[in-house]
């Protein structure tokens, strides 16, 4: 066992299990006896080395709230931190107000010195951050409140310390030193949104500004790419700076300051966080499985908190839809990327909080209200034009049928509706529709060009392209969903209309090949190596992956994908290839082509969201026993609990969803379908404080590593022989008993 740092715990008032980070934490762990607090398994390292693309970051911040904090660096390999954001204003698109710690005269370069540190000597918890600056000998902590944030800097003794403040984003920013410590800054963010800040220093410096390239005394300064900075007697051992953000005005910003940490010292506020968080992961108790399971469970259970965000503030919000300050009883939320979070982590914010995924599909109907269009990508600068599809539309329909109905429903439809029949089904593009988009109305697919072909559309996003498969199957979903809800709404004429277009999927399907692939505007097939065709991660037809992954993209139709395939026994062989099948190239070669698929078995790709669903697959044939191979295989293949544990993008909770549903051991593998399918749970026991009083529990009989398979099963004590139960089954706080032995029972669960 490793020597603890008891001296550094006691300062840092924390419990000796978090001094360690990363692997060195889990050694920790590994060696004490006892069972563990769930918050106490969350290690935020966990995935801050990316397969290809983003890493996750060791996000600090309260659930689902505005103010959220990471150091600036590379990834878990950068050994030297660029600066310390006071917020993180949208997951991946950007931060306002940097701040870091320096020792010794002030100098005009000093704001491009990076700051070596040591992982081993660094803290990552959700509700606090702390680490060791190696050459400057300074002690850096954070923690976070709702719309403020806390600072703790500790200086060595005998030396000028100062703190350097700038701006990460072009545009016009102003730093303001005032009386009683305060300083106050506004940094414009995205080119428009207007970020305000009102903070107060524990005690009293001499500031100054970088004027014309020049240091200076002077206490304000506004422009762009602007300098500030406060230098402190040599005698000070430690500064703190508590501050808030308003997105709606300096007033704001200074009452949020006052609300939340004006009279409060550093541990309080920090204490306040890890209840926060304590409330929330202990909403879902687990038994048994392993350290290392539990770890990536709960881990994953926290990064399904770091979006959407609250960004109201006493009653109001500033809308990035209509750049209008709104008024309204109900939080606003927003930072929502709906390509990544319909599959999974919506549908489990459905379960734990119901009432929240209320007030965010009710912020869906505001933005349409603002903005003319249902939300795609919903941002703080409005909706980011991303990915493809109106996936917010199945959210809204798997929201209705699972009893959520406090959002304007009525209003909420009318934007699908819209969207559905007005809007551009482009990839990376808002707007009304263009030429192609009618050619998908009337004919029922995406029309695609040839190899080689020169684009004729000039909507066409450059990188993006058309995708034309990739919109064909994400649309008949989306289409699928407006006319549900029609129906569910007796919209009958809506209905009609709609229904037909939820099949629009088999118009790609190619009964030569067998799979999904594209159709130019006149009807005719393009011949296409659905491996590898498509340019730069397949875009001229599919999105992010080929073909293979592509071919499974029919949720909310697998009996009639089934029939495709041309059966039952088909369909499964076709799913057992796929996680056989061969790049029939080098790695390298096929991910020049394909960065985001990574995670690979075969063609299955576990980094990208799209296969999320398909090991659930053999649930639909005579096999449920592969889906419970598979699931366990994947869970234990690509979720390991260390630096490289996440293996693709994880998109702020949409693929740690995946691993929190698949480690309970069930899956909502139709969004809309108020149904869950069985998988084989991590873990002997699992139970969900339900929001209704009521509790959820999953009971695994000898569920282990080897220990898998069903044998067979039961639903509040009565045989259970299908692989699914029903959303209101688990809401009514029902109880699933599976016994799990080594070796397949092969007739369980066959329908």
């Amino acid at each position: 066992m490793k020597k603890i740092n008891w001296k550094l715990c006691s300062l840092l008032w924390l419990t000796p299990f978090v001094c360690f980070s990363g692997r060195a934490r889990a050694a920790v762990y590994d060696t004490i006896p006892g069972p563990k607090q769930s918050i106490d398994l969350i290690d935020p390292t966990i995935g801050n080395v990316g397969a290809l693309l983003e890493p996750t970051r060791p996000t600090v911040q309260l659930p689902n709230q505005m103010i959220r904090f990471t150091p600036q660096r590379k990834d878990y390999m950068d050994d030297q931190i660029s600066d310390f954001p006071l917020n993180v204003v949208s997951h991946r698109l950007g931060q306002v107000f940097a701040v870091k710690p320096a020792v010794g005269a002030v100098s005009k370069e000093a704001w491009q010195n990076r700051l070596a540190y040591d992982h081993n000597l660094e803290i990552n918890q959700p509700w606090y951050y702390s680490t060791w600056l190696l050459n400057e000998e300074v002690n850096v902590e954070f923690t976070a409140g709702k719309k403020a944030g806390y600072y703790r800097f500790r200086f060595p003794q005998g030396k000028e310390k100062s703190l350097l403040f700038h701006v990460y984003n072009d545009g016009e920013a102003a730093y303001n030193f005032q009386p009683g410590n305060v300083l106050t800054g506004m940094e414009t963010y995205n080119g428009y949104v207007k970020v305000y800040m009102y903070g107060v220093f524990s005690e009293a410096g001499t500031p100054g500004v970088v004027a014309d390239g020049q240091l200076s005394t002077n206490k304000n300064i506004a422009g762009k790419g602007i300098k500030a900075f406060i230098s402190f007697p040599a005698a000070t051992k430690e500064v703190t700076f508590k501050y808030a953000i308003s997105y709606i005005s300096p007033e704001q910003a200074k009452k949020n300051y006052e609300a939340e940490v004006g009279k409060k010292d550093f541990n309080a506020v920090a204490a306040n966080g890890k209840k926060a968080w304590a409330d929330v992961m202990n909403q879902v108790k687990v038994k048994g499985g392993t350290l290392a399971q539990q770890r990536s469970f709960y881990t994953a259970l926290y990064r399904c908190y770091e979006r959407a965000i609250d960004i109201t503030e006493d009653g109001q919000y500033y809308s990035g839809f209509d750049k209008q300050i709104h008024k309204d009883s109900r939080p606003f939320y927003t930072d929502d990327w709906t390509w990544d979070t319909y599959l999974a982590l919506h549908p489990l914010r459905m379960i734990l909080n119901p009432s929240r995924e209320e007030d965010m599909l009710q912020s869906f109907v505001h933005m349409y209200e603002q903005s003319g269009w249902m939300p795609t990508f919903p941002v703080l600068f409005g909706d980011h034009a991303c990915m493809n599809g109106f996936h917010s539309s199945v959210v809204l329909l798997d929201a209705y049928r699972k009893g959520l109905k406090n959002f304007d429903v009525q209003k909420a439809y009318e934007g699908m509706r819209k969207n559905a029949t007005d809007a551009t089904m482009l990839p990376w593009r808002n707007g009304p529709k263009t030429p192609l988009d009618d050619i998908y109305h009337e004919k029922g697919y995406f029309p695609a060009l040839h190899i080689g072909e020169k684009e004729t559309e000039p909507a066409v996003h450059s990188f993006e392209k058309r995708q034309a498969v990739a919109v064909t199957l994400g649309g008949a979903y989306d289409d699928w969903a407006v006319a549900e809800l029609a129906g569910d709404l007796n919209k009958k004429d809506d209905q009609r209309l709609f229904a037909p277009r939820a099949k629009n999927y088999k118009n790609v399907w190619n009964p030569e090949k067998q799979f999904f692939v594209p159709k130019d505007a006149d009807g005719k097939w393009i011949d296409i190596d659905v491996k590898y065709d498509g340019g730069m991660g397949g875009r001229d037809y599919y999105d992010e992956n080929n073909g293979w992954t592509y071919l499974w993209q029919v949720q909310q139709d697998i009996p009639g994908l089934i029939g495709l395939m041309g059966g039952k026994d088909v369909f499964e062989k076709r799913l057992d290839q796929l996680f056989r099948e061969s790049l029939d190239m080098s790695r390298y070669a096929f991910w020049s082509k394909f960065p985001d698929a990574t995670g690979l078995v075969g063609q299955y790709s576990m980094g990208n969201e799209p296969s999320f669903h398909i090991p659930y697959l053999y649930n639909y044939t005579g096999a449920p026993w592969k889906t419970q191979q598979r699931i366990r295989f994947l869970l234990d293949a690509w979720f390991k609990d260390n630096i490289f544990g996440i293996p693709g993008d994880e998109d702020g909770g949409g693929m740690s969803a995946f691993v929190v549903f698949s480690s309970m051991g069930f899956y909502p593998i139709t969004p809309g379908i108020p149904e869950y399918t069985i998988g084989s749970p991590v873990f002997e026991n699992i139970s969900i404080a339900l929001p209704n009083k009521k509790q959820f529990t999953v009971i695994a009989h000898n569920s282990s590593v080897v220990n898998k398979y069903i044998q067979q099963a039961k639903f509040n004590g009565k045989t259970l022989n299908k692989p699914t139960f029903t959303h209101q089954q688990l809401v009514d706080g029902g109880t699933l008993e599976l016994f799990m032995g080594p070796k397949p029972n092969k007739s369980w669960g066959v329908q």
